[in-house]
Protein backbone atom coordinates (compact mmCIF):
# COMPACT_ATOMS: atom_id res chain seq x y z
CA UNK A 1 0.00 0.00 0.00
CA UNK A 2 1.28 3.56 -0.92
CA UNK A 3 1.97 6.13 1.99
CA UNK A 4 -0.15 9.15 2.74
CA UNK A 5 -0.65 11.74 0.02
CA UNK A 6 -0.07 15.41 0.93
CA UNK A 7 -4.09 16.28 1.19
CA UNK A 8 -3.11 19.64 -0.31
CA UNK A 9 -0.20 19.08 -3.31
CA UNK A 10 2.65 21.11 -2.97
CA UNK A 11 2.30 24.24 -4.72
CA UNK A 12 -0.95 25.25 -4.16
CA UNK A 13 -2.64 26.83 -1.23
CA UNK A 14 -6.32 26.37 0.01
CA UNK A 15 -8.16 28.32 -2.18
CA UNK A 16 -6.72 27.93 -6.32
CA UNK A 17 -8.43 29.62 -9.02
CA UNK A 18 -10.01 27.42 -11.87
CA UNK A 19 -11.12 29.40 -14.44
CA UNK A 20 -13.03 28.16 -18.05
CA UNK A 21 -11.96 30.08 -21.37
CA UNK A 22 -12.30 29.93 -24.83
CA UNK A 23 -9.26 28.46 -25.93
CA UNK A 24 -6.83 27.03 -23.12
CA UNK A 25 -4.04 26.81 -25.24
CA UNK A 26 -3.89 30.36 -26.43
CA UNK A 27 -4.67 31.49 -22.85
CA UNK A 28 -1.90 29.61 -21.91
CA UNK A 29 0.53 31.46 -23.78
CA UNK A 30 -1.33 34.98 -23.18
CA UNK A 31 -1.12 34.34 -19.13
CA UNK A 32 2.96 33.80 -20.29
CA UNK A 33 3.36 37.50 -22.32
CA UNK A 34 0.96 39.33 -19.92
CA UNK A 35 1.84 38.19 -16.51
CA UNK A 36 4.62 36.23 -16.34
CA UNK A 37 3.24 32.91 -16.14
CA UNK A 38 5.05 29.11 -15.93
CA UNK A 39 3.61 26.48 -17.74
CA UNK A 40 3.02 23.43 -15.41
CA UNK A 41 1.28 20.92 -17.32
CA UNK A 42 -1.63 20.80 -19.84
CA UNK A 43 -4.11 17.66 -20.37
CA UNK A 44 -5.88 17.34 -23.45
CA UNK A 45 -9.22 15.49 -23.86
CA UNK A 46 -9.09 12.13 -25.95
CA UNK A 47 -10.76 14.03 -29.13
CA UNK A 48 -7.01 16.52 -28.62
CA UNK A 49 -9.46 19.35 -29.62
CA UNK A 50 -9.87 21.25 -25.88
CA UNK A 51 -8.24 21.21 -23.39
CA UNK A 52 -9.53 19.28 -20.74
CA UNK A 53 -6.89 20.55 -17.91
CA UNK A 54 -4.24 23.21 -17.85
CA UNK A 55 -2.19 24.76 -14.92
CA UNK A 56 -0.02 27.90 -14.85
CA UNK A 57 2.03 29.35 -12.12
CA UNK A 58 1.88 33.14 -11.45
CA UNK A 59 3.80 34.36 -8.46
CA UNK A 60 3.67 32.07 -5.95
CA UNK A 61 -0.01 30.65 -7.06
CA UNK A 62 -1.32 28.03 -9.31
CA UNK A 63 -3.98 28.82 -12.03
CA UNK A 64 -6.17 26.25 -13.02
CA UNK A 65 -8.00 26.20 -16.11
CA UNK A 66 -10.22 24.04 -18.87
CA UNK A 67 -11.36 24.85 -22.41
CA UNK A 68 -14.69 25.30 -22.42
CA UNK A 69 -17.01 22.47 -22.18
CA UNK A 70 -21.02 23.32 -22.25
CA UNK A 71 -21.98 19.76 -22.05
CA UNK A 72 -20.53 19.62 -18.78
CA UNK A 73 -21.46 23.06 -17.43
CA UNK A 74 -17.99 24.68 -18.28
CA UNK A 75 -18.97 28.35 -19.68
CA UNK A 76 -16.69 30.47 -20.26
CA UNK A 77 -17.30 34.09 -19.23
CA UNK A 78 -18.13 35.08 -23.49
CA UNK A 79 -20.57 32.77 -23.53
CA UNK A 80 -22.49 34.34 -20.17
CA UNK A 81 -21.55 37.57 -20.93
CA UNK A 82 -19.44 38.65 -18.70
CA UNK A 83 -18.20 37.50 -14.65
CA UNK A 84 -18.60 39.26 -11.78
CA UNK A 85 -15.36 37.38 -10.94
CA UNK A 86 -12.08 39.11 -10.59
CA UNK A 87 -8.37 37.26 -10.17
CA UNK A 88 -6.56 39.73 -7.78
CA UNK A 89 -2.93 39.26 -8.81
CA UNK A 90 -0.59 41.16 -6.13
CA UNK A 91 2.76 41.57 -7.71
CA UNK A 92 5.40 44.09 -7.38
CA UNK A 93 5.25 46.56 -9.89
CA UNK A 94 1.43 47.82 -10.94
CA UNK A 95 2.08 49.85 -13.49
CA UNK A 96 4.82 47.57 -15.09
CA UNK A 97 2.26 44.56 -14.87
CA UNK A 98 -0.32 46.66 -16.37
CA UNK A 99 1.73 47.65 -19.15
CA UNK A 100 2.70 43.88 -19.84
CA UNK A 101 -0.98 42.69 -19.92
CA UNK A 102 -1.69 45.28 -22.34
CA UNK A 103 1.08 44.72 -24.58
CA UNK A 104 0.08 41.32 -24.57
CA UNK A 105 -3.59 42.56 -25.44
CA UNK A 106 -5.43 43.03 -22.17
CA UNK A 107 -7.35 45.77 -21.81
CA UNK A 108 -7.85 48.74 -19.45
CA UNK A 109 -10.82 49.02 -17.23
CA UNK A 110 -9.50 50.98 -13.98
CA UNK A 111 -6.27 52.29 -14.39
CA UNK A 112 -3.71 51.98 -11.85
CA UNK A 113 -4.12 54.58 -9.05
CA UNK A 114 -2.93 54.96 -5.03
CA UNK A 115 -6.27 53.60 -3.59
CA UNK A 116 -7.72 54.18 -0.19
CA UNK A 117 -7.43 50.71 1.31
CA UNK A 118 -3.46 51.34 1.24
CA UNK A 119 -2.71 49.86 -2.19
CA UNK A 120 -1.59 50.76 -5.91
CA UNK A 121 -4.30 49.06 -7.94
CA UNK A 122 -5.70 48.83 -11.50
CA UNK A 123 -7.91 46.50 -13.59
CA UNK A 124 -7.59 44.71 -16.99
CA UNK A 125 -9.45 42.55 -18.76
CA UNK A 126 -7.50 39.46 -20.77
CA UNK A 127 -9.26 38.11 -23.92
CA UNK A 128 -11.28 35.53 -22.53
CA UNK A 129 -13.35 37.77 -20.59
CA UNK A 130 -11.47 37.55 -17.18
CA UNK A 131 -10.93 40.44 -15.24
CA UNK A 132 -7.91 40.70 -13.35
CA UNK A 133 -7.10 43.12 -10.51
CA UNK A 134 -3.58 43.80 -10.05
CA UNK A 135 -2.30 45.48 -6.75
CA UNK A 136 0.40 46.44 -4.48
CA UNK A 137 0.63 47.15 -1.47
CA UNK A 138 2.09 50.07 -0.36
CA UNK A 139 0.79 51.75 2.79
CA UNK A 140 -0.62 49.69 5.63
CA UNK A 141 -4.11 51.96 6.65
CA UNK A 142 -6.22 51.37 9.95
CA UNK A 143 -9.38 50.31 9.75
CA UNK A 144 -10.87 54.33 10.35
CA UNK A 145 -8.62 55.64 7.54
CA UNK A 146 -10.10 52.84 5.43
CA UNK A 147 -13.51 53.71 6.21
CA UNK A 148 -12.47 57.44 5.84
CA UNK A 149 -10.98 57.13 2.52
CA UNK A 150 -13.96 55.13 1.30
CA UNK A 151 -16.25 58.13 2.54
CA UNK A 152 -14.11 60.23 0.74
CA UNK A 153 -13.65 57.77 -2.67
CA UNK A 154 -17.76 57.47 -2.69
CA UNK A 155 -18.87 60.93 -2.44
CA UNK A 156 -19.50 61.04 1.07
CA UNK A 157 -16.55 62.90 2.74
Amino acid sequence: MAGEVQKIPDGFHSLTPHIVVSDAAKAIDFYKQAFGAEEVMRAPDPSGDRLMHAEVRIGDSTLMMTDTYPEYGAKNPQDLGGSPIALHFYCEDVDAMVAQAVAAGAEIQMPAADMFWGDRYARVSDPFGHTWAIACHIRDVTLEEMAAGAKEAFGGG
